[in-house]
């Protein structure tokens, strides 16, 4: 089997589930179960094959995928509670996994196509974290990638080292595919996160403060 319809295959069951088990917390249906499992694991690729110039319609030609992706689903409807409960527990890894599954296929899928650098991050990026984005709007919540640790971030990094050609063989892209897990990971535990400002009235209480003090100074 081909590194990228492995990556595709990882990447597809990973969000799959992640999607239908959000929308289990959000109490959807079987239908709204499905089709946030599916808008997940395919939202990402939609929107890179718009970017990068293939035809949407290619989605329609990955039928082993789909069918993955729906028998994905199946299986996360039918787990039992206690399963899904523990599940949980581990829904970062099943994140990281699908984020640098995606990452990775949607950086090859650039490269195989000789864009230059700068598309192939963005085909990394939009690939990644296109789905999970997706599912949290429709979830109503806020997306992962815009409010928790770093996240984004490791999906460039892949991106630069396909583009850059650093990756050539196999192992080396099963061993950068490990990496943006682990690195994911030690985010996620560590609570690595990039410069934020808060305009929320709590953070500038300290401001309003010392402004208060040199006028009455």
């Amino acid at each position: 089997m081909h590194v990228f319809e492995l990556f595709s295959m990882i990447g597809t069951i990973a969000f799959a589930m992640s999607g239908a088990l959000v929308a289990m917390e959000e109490e959807y249906d079987i239908l709204g179960i499905l089709v946030l499992g599916l808008v997940t694991a395919f939202g990402g690729g939609v929107i890179r094959n718009v970017l990068i110039g293939v035809p949407v319609t290619t989605l329609w030609s990955q039928g082993l995928l789909i069918k993955l992706a729906i028998v994905a689903v199946i299986v996360a409807f039918l787990l039992p509670v206690n399963w899904i409960r523990h599940w949980k527990r581990a829904e970062a890894l099943l994140d990281a996994v699908g984020l640098s599954a995606f990452a990775i296929q949607g950086a090859l899928y650039a490269a195989n196509m000789h864009h230059p650098l700068s598309a192939v991050v963005v085909a990394a990026v939009l690939t990644g974290i296109g789905g999970g984005i997706i599912r949290d709007l429709l979830a109503g919540r806020k997306p992962l990638v815009l409010r928790d640790e770093i996240y984004a971030v490791w999906a460039m990094l892949a991106g630069v080292a396909i583009g850059l050609h650093w990756i050539q063989t196999t192992l080396e892209v099963i061993v950068l595919f490990a990496a943006v897990v682990v690195f994911r990971m030690l985010s996620v535990f560590y609570k690595w996160k990039l410069p934020r400002r808060s305009l929320q009235p709590s953070a500038l209480q300290p401001v309003i403060r010392d402004e208060r003090h040199k006028e009455s100074a």
